[in-house]
């Protein structure tokens, strides 16, 4: 008598294994907003305790939220091209793309028009990146940092020829380009400022966060603000978002149901372009009004990194990015005081993370977060502010303490990165 088999899939075989380990639990919206004042009122008490007043001033987080705009629209574009399925290693040079191609026609013909170049810059790239990793099935990291180092010298190339021999230009920025102006809110803002400077407890620190937003305010500033909850209601209250983010968990499936895995990857792709190209000619057209080689300073990886630090959900990745953009504005306004100051909150962090794990019964990464808790403090005791040097790298030190204290409760779309033929599953 012969017994059928059924046959085992990939995913029959690495069932065991995803059961082994409990998924974690996402946060809800509640919880999320009682961590984020928690970390505020912490960050009152460091500031009452070390006089580092600037650390939430109006002007320390309207420079915040300037940093963090092209962070986040980076991380943006990563989000929409991975729930897709395609690793998007290509941002840095998709960013690349929209500060040259932002530049150039915004030096031209105004930057509103340069916003849309730039988008369409980035959108050329998301649309290289497609075609040689959905059509051609190439590695998405080698495409990614095939494009990387395509736009870098794309664009000095160009530079050479558009702006080397213009008034006010060279081969390595382009002449100053007009400003998109700015707005803040009559009467508020004055009053939030006022309230910041008074050094209240916890009072001139929701006033300066909230100045920081409603001062000195980019129309960009704002559109990219509204692109978050936009991208989260597109992909998860749509039809389009459904399908789309099907073929980043199973495209099988998802063409077994009719949708066109092609059409949607390509489609999210360069979107995902697009979301870079804004948040290159942000950069050249809010934050400096003016094209310079090098300007991105890797911002595409750390949207990235934010994007991962968010779980792949918008609103993760704008706290990600906010997180992100506050470090560095440490680095430009205070400098080596404020980052001292932010040593003790690390210190106090650590000390509830601590509790945390115990708490937890996981005892050895306890055990290694305390020792990690007791040498901060003991540089926050011993010395009276930080290298400059140090304040330079905290940015990137941050991105990768976030991502190692945040892996454990990650979880990418299942097929991400994974190569995809239609009729695979036939």
């Amino acid at each position: 008598m012969s017994t059928q088999s059924t046959p085992t899939t990939s995913t029959d075989v690495n069932k065991p294994a995803a059961q082994a380990k409990p998924p974690a639990r996402k946060l809800s919206l509640p919880v999320v907003l009682l961590l984020v004042a928690g970390l505020l009122v912490l960050t009152s008490v460091v500031r009452l305790i070390t006089g580092a007043d600037g650390i939430t001033s109006t002007g320390q987080m309207s420079a915040a939220l300037r940093l963090a705009v092209p962070i986040g629209l980076a991380g943006l574009g990563g989000l929409w091209a991975e729930r897709a399925g395609v690793v998007n290693i290509g941002l840095e040079g998709m960013m690349i793309l929209g500060t040259w191609f932002g530049a150039w026609a915004g030096y031209q013909w105004g930057p509103w028009t340069g916003i849309v170049f730039g988008i369409l810059g980035g959108a050329i790239g998301g649309l290289l990146h497609a075609v040689i990793t959905i059509t051609f099935n190439v590695n998405h990291i080698v495409s990614g940092v095939a494009i990387n180092i395509l736009a870098l010298g794309a664009t000095r190339y160009l530079s050479i020829f558009t702006f080397a021999d213009v008034d006010g230009g060279t081969a390595k920025q382009s002449p100053p380009i007009d400003s998109l102006g700015t707005w803040t809110v009559p009467g508020v803002a004055d009053g939030l400022h006022d309230l910041g400077d008074k050094g209240w407890f916890l009072v001139s620190d929701v006033a300066g966060l909230l100045g920081g937003v409603l001062t000195d305010l980019s129309p960009l500033t704002l559109i990219a603000i509204l692109l978050v909850p936009a991208s989260w209601w597109v992909l998860w209250r749509t039809s389009f978002g459904l399908r789309l983010r099907s073929c980043g968990e199973n495209p099988v499936a998802a063409e077994s149901l009719g949708v066109n895995v092609y059409k949607y990857k390509y489609l999210a792709v360069i979107i995902s372009g697009g979301f870079a190209g804004l948040g290159g000619a942000f950069l050249s057209l809010v934050s400096s009004n003016i094209y310079l080689e090098g300007q991105t300073g890797g911002r595409g990886y750390i949207g990235l990194a934010a994007m991962i630090f968010g779980n792949w959900m918008p609103g993760g990745l704008a706290l990600g990015a906010g997180l992100f953009g506050y470090t560095d504005s440490l680095r430009l306004r205070g400098g080596g005081e404020n980052v001292h100051a932010v040593l003790l909150l690390l210190v106090f962090l650590l000390v509830f993370a601590v509790g945390y794990l115990i708490w937890r019964r996981r005892f050895l990464p306890g055990a290694v977060t305390a020792v990690a808790a007791a040498l901060l403090l003991v540089w926050y005791l011993l010395s009276d502010e930080v290298p400059s040097q140090f304040v330079s790298m905290t940015p990137y030190v941050v991105t990768l303490l976030v991502l190692a204290l945040s892996a454990q409760r990650l979880r990418m779309p299942k097929a991400d990165g994974l190569p995809y033929r239609k009729g695979q599953g036939g």
